[in-house]
């Protein structure tokens, strides 16, 4: 898992079938005291983290599409956790 703050929402028109009805956002990969650590990468977030939320995430395919029901889905990053902002203080 890797610490990232949510930076967007990824709004399509077509996706892929696996896809539908899941909110993809935007994960900007950060280290522990806020700084960017790399190129943003896109997750699904099942939890609903708003903007600017730090989460975890994991770039482990098998676990999106174990969620998602399909073994073919083309995405394999998935938001795991949202950290408490109280507890990062």
């Amino acid at each position: 898992m890797q610490l990232a703050r949510i930076d967007g929402v990824v709004i399509t028109t077509v996706c892929h079938p696996s896809l539908v009805g899941y909110r993809s956002v935007i994960c900007q990969p950060i280290d522990g005291a806020g700084d960017d650590q790399g190129p943003p990468v896109i997750a699904i977030d099942p939890h609903g983290a708003a903007l600017h939320s730090r989460v975890f995430y994991t770039t482990d395919g098998s676990s999106l599409r174990a969620l998602l029901g399909d073994p073919h889905s083309p995405l394999r990053n998935m938001v795991c956790a949202i950290v408490d902002p109280a507890a990062t203080r």
